[in-house]
């Protein structure tokens, strides 16, 4: 209120009241957005740094019917200094920007980004963590689980043989290289194993 008066005086348009409402509606927008545009800010000029959660505890708070978690961490930053900071489900802030608050487990080091001189606020790089890169795995393998349900439920049906066929050339082709060697080999073998359509 005290900055759109002085704007209104000082331009000597009343307009400038308008402001009022503007930060009337954007404060409560704030409370659910501004985890999103802390990551998004962060994940665009950030420096890289790794993160592991000490300690967590469940909090007497809920949101959605999901109990609101709070976390002790430690940040190690690129110059090698190490920052204990707390934070919770609700103030984390995640990359990808997703629907889901996917925290990483306790104990497991995770990737994140900062502002150097304020590594207490950070963003955490799901997908560069190993945590991500496995939640990303099992992503990349539900298309390949589905069709072969499909294909075990009816093994002569050949949409199924077809479906079951391209999930499995599609996975061995995007993940030949970083997913496990044993995993990559026993979908071959799948593959291979399977009726050649007519």
């Amino acid at each position: 209120m005290l900055l759109a008066h002085l704007l209104a005086k000082w331009r000597g348009s009343g307009g400038w009241y308008g402001l009022i409402l503007v930060f009337f509606i954007y404060g409560p927008i704030n409370l659910f957005t501004a985890h999103i545009f802390n990551a998004l800010f962060l994940e665009a000029f950030g420096v890289d740094g790794t993160a592991v959660i000490t300690q967590s505890e469940e909090t007497s708070s809920t949101l959605n019917d999901q109990s609101i978690w709070a976390y002790d961490a430690v940040v190690k930053t690129a110059e090698g200094n190490d920052v204990v900071t707390r934070f919770d489900t609700m103030s984390a802030s995640i990359y990808p920007i997703t629907n889901a608050i996917m925290i990483p487990p306790k104990g497991e080091m995770f990737a994140i980004r900062y502002i150097p001189g304020l590594p207490r606020n950070f963003v955490i790089m799901r997908d560069l963590s190993p945590y991500g890169k496995e939640y990303l795995l099992e992503e990349d393998r539900r298309p390949v689980e589905k069709a072969a349900a499909q294909f075990a439920a009816s093994p002569n049906n050949k949409a199924f043989i077809a479906e079951y066929r391209r999930a499995l050339a599609a996975f061995i082709a995007k993940r030949r290289n970083d997913a496990d060697p044993a995993l990559i080999a026993n979908y071959q073998a799948q593959l291979d194993a399977l009726p050649q359509a007519d």
